[in-house]
Order: structure tokens, then sequence, then C-alpha cells
């Protein structure tokens, strides 16, 4: 019979639906193979159509906005915030507003239309890893900012408007909703036990097995106790890590299991529409014992209709024991 599982993060209900329960096959998700048709401004000769960019790796003898570079990140031509201006905080009764005020970036991760982070070298796959996290270290120095989200949406069905593989980082002036429930959570449950829920979370699916995707000497791949959607995975530092940062100066290690997991997810279903996002402690605290950043990557199999959004519950037909199993005996 179905079950009810709780999330023993920020306590979030799923309901497991056994007797919906669906196999690999049994999707209808839209396949995200690429086709290059069509004007892409992302391609390389077309620097000219996007923003002048923030940062890029590129060929020492060449010149910013121009061919020449691996990877780019430039604003978002349509952005969510903006860089300038003032916070001017005010209330309108009941009603909390501010300006918008924050960052919105596009890390463009490759001249390659036709490549994905599945697909593309594993020293470009840590480039963008290393692109995150140098736009995060310098959008951190800004006071008016709190907190940079880091998130994917390949494919249409997941939200990306352009083909060529691309992730965005928005920076913020407040915590997310979401980032404050799983850092209020981890907090409380340290204060009780002082150990970190994360670390207590990995060590005990080491333990078990079942909902271990793979592994290498320091990342674990989950298929989480209580998953919002099929094959959901979440990949995770083995050893106590608050905030997103290179280990030994070296993002190979989590280039290698991220690549693995979407090479897995790709052979498996099909190469199908997903977000991915990082989650990282906040910059007023961002060394911490409580909180443990992570990477949560949901393929976009299943839709969101009226009894999520009136219930808050998530229903998913697939077993993350299934799914983590369905994805070990993927061979690539």
């Amino acid at each position: 019979m179905p079950e009810l599982r709780k999330d023993p993060i920020v306590g979030r209900w799923v309901i497991i639906s056994v007797e919906r329960g669906k196999r690999p096959s049994d999707f209808a998700s839209p396949s995200q193979k690429r086709k290059a048709a069509g004007f892409c401004p992302f391609c390389p000769g077309n620097e000219y159509t996007t923003p002048e960019e923030i940062m890029a790796f590129r060929a020492p003898d060449s010149q910013p906005n121009s061919t020449g570079w691996t990877l780019r990140v430039v604003p978002n031509k349509f952005p969510a915030l903006h860089v300038q201006g003032e916070l001017n905080k005010s209330g309108e009764g009941i009603f909390d507003k501010m300006n918008g005020v924050g960052a919105h970036e596009v890390i463009i991760e490759t001249p390659d239309h036709i490549s994905s982070l599945a697909t593309m070298p594993p020293r470009a796959v840590e480039d963008v890893l290393r692109a995150y996290h140098m736009r995060i270290a310098d959008l951190k120095k800004d006071p008016r900012i709190k907190y940079v989200l880091v998130f994917k949406n390949e494919g249409e069905a997941a939200g990306a408007s352009l083909e060529h593989t691309h992730s965005q980082l928005i920076a913020l002036p407040i915590i997310p909703k979401i980032v404050r429930e799983e850092l209020n959570s981890s907090r409380l449950y340290y204060d009780m036990k002082e150990r970190c829920i994360f670390c207590d979370l990995v060590a005990q699916e080491l333990e078990d097995e079942r909902r271990v995707v793979c592994e290498n000497e320091h990342y674990l791949a989950i298929a989480p106790f209580a998953p919002r959607g099929p094959f959901e995975t979440w990949i995770l530092p083995k050893e106590h890590e608050s905030a997103f940062r290179p280990r030994n100066g070296s993002f190979s290690l989590l280039a290698e299991i991220l690549q693995r997991v979407l090479k897995q997810l790709d052979k498996l279903l099909d190469v199908p529409p997903y977000n991915f996002i990082i989650h990282t402690s906040h910059f007023t605290e961002e060394s911490n014992e409580y909180y443990h950043w992570h990477i949560e990557l949901m393929p976009k199999l299943t839709k969101i209709a009226g009894f999520e959004w009136g219930s808050g519950f998530y229903i998913n037909p697939t077993p993350p024991e299934d799914a983590a199993r369905y994805m070990r005996e993927v061979h690539i």
C-alpha cells in the first residue's frame, strides 16, 4: 500500500505511491537530445548578442567578449534582480517590501552547442564547478547580498529557454525560505545531539546501502528517503563541509560523481529534462558545524498539480530504493 514518508531535514511529507509504481521505461518525458538548429546567442561568434562577460576561461591571446573561450559568465539579459541600487526596506501595514537588488548571471558552460554536463570532458565539468565557486566568492563581497543560489534548468520542460547548456545564479538580499528551513532544522538537530544531521544521514545511508546510487572517495550520491519526484538524487560530501568550496583546491571528484549521476539518468531515462540546485551555508555564518552543503537534482518526470499545490505534499510513483537500484544497474 502507499507510504507517507517524512523528510528528516525540513519535515516535508511525501506520498510514495507504490500502487502506481513506475519503472524508468514508463515515463514519457521529452528527450533533451540537442538538435543544433537555428541561431544560438551562446555559441562562439555570437558574443555580441549577450551582455558583456563578467568572467571567462579563455585562451591567453583572446579578447573579452570574443571567441577563444571555454566558459563564459554573463549577466542575464532579462534579470530577476538588478545589481544597481539600495535595498530601501519598507512596509505597508503588514506588508514588507524592498527594492529588487541582487544579481542574476548565466554560466555558459561550453562553446560546444551539442555538449551537456553529461557528455563534455571531465575537466570542463570541473571548470563549471570552479566558476560557480568563483562567482559566489566574488558576490559575497557585496554587503547587500546574503545568499547566492546556483541552479540549472536543463530542457524546456525544466524551464530552460535556450538549448545550449548553461546554468544560472541569483544573488539575493535575503536567505531563501527553503534554505532557511534547512538551516533552522539542522541547527535544532545540532543543538539537541551535537551532530550534523547531514553527517548522520550520510553515515546511515552508507550503512543501509539501499538508497546509495554511487560514491567515490569524497562524495556520496543517494536517492533521498522522501523524494519529491522519481529519481531525485542528492550529492553530498562524505565529510562535514558547511559551504560549497573546492576540496584540497580541486573539484575533480565532485565533477566525477556529478557527471556519473547525469550519465546514469541520461541512459536510464533517455536524456530527461532536469533541475539541480546547490544549497550551501549563508554568508553570515558560512563555516559552522550544523549544516552540510549539497546538490539536489530532480528529473522532470511528473507534473505538479492541484493536490501538490494545495497540500504541500508530493506524490512519487517510484520508491527511492527502486530508483537507486535502477541507477546502480546502469553501465556507463
